[in-house]
């Protein structure tokens, strides 16, 4: 297993790949603001003409995540596309043709954020339901939390589905979301309890593999394959070793979803000890480079990539 690179920032891999694959929460923003220096490292990635996806487990479809990184001062021109688990979802129950979402059903019951219906918006075939007793089909996307507990809302609910056989979809696979600068449990602890009391859960997101097909898949019609791609992310159970298990180079950036793993780190000795705990509690896959966070970091001398002179 080779050693993880640390990096001062992104410049320092920008070079060996021709697109980049960054994941949203914990890397472009908090939820509630864009981190400082990503959009300059944004636009220093497109000034250099790399491909970049934004790929996120959000619940939401690919639309709305473009306004809402608008709104946090991240433009459509810092990015190529945007993809979300939500929107393969929705594409999924449109469909109804294929795989999991083949004959799912017509009725219902959705786990979101807020009441947020958006998930089933413009499925004319599709109903919510606010009885459990009366759905096809449990469609978790989003959590209450800390609002609504485990134990008090969301498990009687799910023991009611499981007594109904009903086949469940997380179109959120993340167990922790980061809620400004705290986290709490988010759509996919609520779908891992179902499958604790026996329901059958089918992911759409990262750490699984469709999702990252689904990438291949664009960036081929771009002529860019894996060996040409890193992703960059926050969290190793979903970035790291899902864009790892499809032989695609991975960065994680410490201060997001693992902040406090590295939080206290005095030394390159302290960080790489807090790593190797990291890597041990994670199937032993390590990231490629390790970053701060995501910006640019070091300009690159080299006149093939000086910015170019203001006029």
């Amino acid at each position: 297993m080779g050693k993880t690179k640390f990096c001062q920032g992104i410049s320092d891999l920008s070079d060996s790949y021709n697109a980049f694959i960054i994941d949203q929460w914990g890397v472009l923003h908090n939820g509630e603001r864009a981190y400082d220096g990503v959009a300059d490292c944004l636009r220093e990635l497109k000034e250099r003409k790399k491909h970049i996806i934004i790929l996120s487990n959000s619940g939401k479809r690919a639309e709305e995540n473009k306004e809402r990184l608008k709104k946090l001062g991240i433009g459509a021109s810092l990015y190529d596309e945007i993809i979300t688990s939500g929107e393969i979802t929705w594409q999924g129950l449109q469909a109804q043709n294929e795989g999991v979402f083949e004959n799912i059903g017509k009725k219902c019951f959705l786990m979101s954020r807020d009441g947020d219906l958006s998930l089933i918006g413009g499925l004319d075939d599709i109903t919510v339901t606010p009885d459990i007793e009366e759905a096809d089909f449990l469609l978790i996307s989003g959590s209450d939390a800390p609002e609504k507990t485990l134990a008090d809302y969301y498990e009687p609910i799910l023991r009611t589905a499981i007594r109904r056989r009903l086949k469940a979809v997380c179109a959120n696979p993340d167990s922790r979301i980061l809620v400004g600068s705290n986290s709490t449990f988010g759509p996919g602890m609520i779908a891992r309890r179902y499958q604790d009391f026996g329901g059958v859960v089918h992911y759409i997101g990262k750490p699984h593999k469709p999702i990252f097909q689904y990438c291949i898949r664009q960036l081929q019609k771009q002529d860019i394959y894996p060996g040409q791609t890193v992703m960059v992310g926050d969290t190793m159970a979903h970035d790291i070793l899902g864009a790892a298990s499809m032989d695609i180079d991975t960065c994680l950036v410490k201060n997001g979803l693992h902040y406090g793993s590295f939080k206290g780190c005095a030394s390159a000795y302290d960080v790489d000890r807090a790593l190797n705990i990291l890597v041990l509690q994670h199937n032993n896959v390590r990231p490629t480079y390790l970053v701060d966070r995501m910006k640019w970091g070091k300009a690159l001398p080299d006149r093939k990539h000086k910015k170019r002179k203001s006029a």
